[in-house]
């Protein structure tokens, strides 16, 4: 068997599940059954000195939340694959949470993904139900997790682009969470063949916060993937607070 076919049978099977059991719905949860309340949690790494940009933290988010949806445990591992499917198959929640010093090293060895984009470090978990969330990512804050919007360089490839509607004024969290959702959407809504070449390319995207008008256009843009918020936390249901264009 080829090397290539040996790399691609795992992602081939992962971005199925994907497609198939994460793309605009149906999915539900029962307030009064907690085993159905499912999350990703998501580690911020944002230490007191040297702290990166805004932009840079949500581009590793969006990446890091599509390379765990596509990791190849998907195919190799039961428990790792049942775990999304009982995420994707309800509300597909995420929390992001701030890490930093001896808290960050220790999430380290909960089975996830990390990833490092310019200096930018966060962390997506196996998803869980929240009342089953591990100890010491419980203890990570999520409120209070903040950096100032940027200014990062034009784009000058033809990698994906999330959008981001800056007039929402998303908290850092709120956002990471947003264009997580983004990332796997996208390449729940693209084919394979598309999806293994994102793959080659280390699932390579950008970020950036635009005006209320420039969000607009890009949901009109052909192939948009919008994202609708269910309106738990700072904005109201069924806002589009971000948009992925292939």
């Amino acid at each position: 068997m080829p090397k290539e076919a040996l790399f691609d049978e795992p992602l081939r099977i992962a971005h199925t599940l994907l497609s198939e059991r994460a793309g605009d719905g149906p999915h539900g949860e029962d307030p009064n059954d907690p085993a159905t309340v499912q999350a990703m949690q998501i580690a911020l790494h944002i230490p007191k000195q040297d702290a990166p940009r805004r932009t840079d933290v949500l581009e590793a988010a969006a990446r890091a939340v599509v390379k765990l949806c596509l990791d190849e445990r998907v195919a190799t591992d039961p428990e790792f694959r049942a775990a999304l499917e009982r995420w994707y198959g309800h509300l597909i929640r995420k929390v992001a949470r701030r890490a930093r010093n001896t808290a960050w090293v220790k999430v380290q060895d909960l089975t996830g993904v990390t990833v490092d984009d310019d200096g930018a470090q966060v962390r997506a978990f196996l998803p869980s139900a929240v009342s089953e969330v591990p100890a010491d990512i419980r203890k990570l804050q999520i409120s209070g997790t903040e950096l100032p919007l940027d200014h990062p360089n034009d784009i000058s490839d033809d990698a994906p682009v999330i959008y981001v509607d800056g007039s929402l004024d998303m908290t850092l969290g709120k956002a990471a969470a947003q264009v997580g959702h983004a990332s796997m959407l996208l390449a729940a809504h693209q084919s394979y063949e598309w999806v293994a070449a994102w793959a080659q390319a280390d699932f390579a995207l950008h970020v950036r916060e635009v005006s209320t008008a420039e969000f607009a256009e890009f949901l009109a843009a052909p192939g948009a993937v919008p994202v609708r918020d269910g309106g738990f936390t700072e904005v109201a249901p069924n806002t589009v607070t971000v948009v992925a264009i292939p």
